[in-house]
């Protein structure tokens, strides 16, 4: 059968949705893997990595960036592969559990990367690289699950959910380590004034580090709902040895199949290039904030609460306004946007605005984000949060619409080596300019040729 014949089915017969109890299983994916995000990969450890750990923030955006840039090339090989054999076999939870087994692991040992201890930058890196490959992995076999939990017509709003519990578990997350746990080293405080629980020191960052035990602990606390309530796919009757062998078959022609389908084959290319600069954007946020800035803790933390609440918000609404106008005019939207915001951040410095403006400089004990370029910083990360969850969303819901629902393991797959084959590119380019202009503004600077690019690549895709 053609893919357009098994679109045609899919939308002929659509599935009736599953129970309640199966779908907030499902939603609880989003909420487990989130604090990775949000307290490893934008808004605690790594810029802890880039003020603390590397030798200057410079080099630290720039270690990063090929940390980033690794994780996605591993990615780019693995996903499509993985998710074909995950097709084959049936089962997807499975999957999730071996990577989530990796994911534990790899958080667990940012504990040990310390400020002077030998190989703490080697360790960080490595937690980092192994985490990010293990929690997207997981992500392509979750959403291969969408078409058989809710029709067609439903795909934007529980997509947007899942973006925006995910975001609320990270809100609470981030919460919890600043309010409890990691204390700003001037006062030995939290932003809630607590000494931090544990008798964490924040002389040698153990509140930053904590977070990758926490993020660890909270995941596998938190994925138990989806294997209690959410029922899987039935498994096939080939044997795994068969099953890797056909798996590893369907990856040409999947391939095959999106390149025939106009459609599939211009969105995956887009998907390819915008999410590769949203990557780099979240990767760089709080690095960027703390080496233009010299924002800590405190000042890092209460920007990520901020950020997380706008990305609440807008993922749910951007699940309504999928389901109503359709995914392709809320990805354009969100993607001009972003473009709008880079542009907007590198006008900023430390004692400017709009490239040339000249701006009071912050003086010490003012107050959190007192200079102007602070808070416009402030503003337009607002606004990142509140677009980045539809975009995601409206992503995978757009893929969920066009591909088979027997299939969609594959074509999920396919989705990520889309979002990761080049994933390396945005943070290398951060990185190479970066270090070539010794300047952290050289990195919005590239995101806005990627984010623009990928916009006028959608914008061909056929409206769904």
């Amino acid at each position: 059968m053609s893919f357009d014949n098994h679109t045609s089915a899919l939308r002929s017969g659509p599935v009736q949705g599953a129970s309640r109890r199966a779908i907030v299983g499902w939603l609880f994916f989003d909420w487990a893997c989130q604090p990775f995000f949000t307290l490893i990969t934008t808004f605690v450890f790594a810029p802890y990595f880039a003020s603390g750990l590397a030798p200057n923030p410079v080099a630290g955006q720039s270690l990063w960036g090929y940390a980033t840039a690794t994780a996605g090339l591993i990615l780019a090989v693995l996903s499509p592969v993985l998710g074909s054999i995950a097709d084959a076999t049936g089962p997807k939870k499975p999957w999730i559990a071996a990577c989530g087994l990796v994911l534990f692991g790899a958080s667990f040992a940012l504990w040990y990367a310390a400020p002077g201890q030998p190989g703490a930058i080697a360790i960080a890196l490595l937690g980092f690289i192994l985490g990010t490959i293990a929690v997207e992995v997981a992500g392509v076999f979750n959403n291969a699950m969408i078409p058989h939990l809710v029709p067609p017509e439903r795909y934007g709003r529980l997509s947007g959910t899942g973006w925006a519990v995910g975001y609320l578990g990270g809100l609470v997350s981030l919460l919890i380590v600043l309010g409890f746990l990691a204390a700003n080293g001037e006062t030995g405080r939290t932003i809630l004034g607590f000494t931090p629980l544990f008798g964490l020191d924040p002389a040698t960052r153990e509140g930053d580090r904590i977070t990758g035990p926490f993020s660890a602990v909270w995941f596998l606390v938190f994925i138990l709902p989806l294997f209690a309530f959410t029922p899987d796919i039935a498994r096939s009757q080939l044997r795994l040895g068969e099953a890797v062998r056909r798996g590893l078959a369907q990856v040409r022609t999947t391939i095959a199949d999106a390149r025939r389908h106009e459609s599939v084959g211009r969105f995956l290319i887009a998907n390819m290039v915008y999410q590769d600069a949203l990557v780099a954007l979240f990767a760089f946020g709080g690095i960027y904030g703390a080496g233009v800035f010299g924002w800590r803790a405190t000042e890092l933390g209460i920007f990520g609460i901020l950020l997380t609440v706008t990305g609440t918000v807008g993922a749910l609404i951007g699940g309504r306004l999928d389901d109503r106008f359709g995914a392709k005019p809320v990805i354009l939207g969100a993607i001009s946007v972003l473009s709008v915001v880079c542009f907007g951040i590198l006008s900023l410095g430390p004692d400017h605005v709009l490239f040339a403006v000249p701006t009071a400089p912050s003086l010490p004990g003012a107050g959190l984000y007192d200079s102007a370029p602070e808070k416009a910083f402030v503003a337009l990360g607002l606004v990142i949060g509140a677009v980045a969850g539809p975009l995601q969303a409206s992503s995978r819901s757009l893929l969920a619409r066009l591909v088979p629902p027997a299939e969609a393991g594959r074509y999920f797959g396919l989705l990520a080596l889309s979002g990761k084959v080049t994933s390396f590119l945005a943070p290398l380019m951060v990185a190479i300019a970066t270090a070539l202009f010794q300047t952290q503004a050289a990195g919005p600077a590239v995101l806005i040729l990627f984010f623009a690019t990928g916009g006028w690549l959608l914008s061909g895709v056929k409206r769904v």
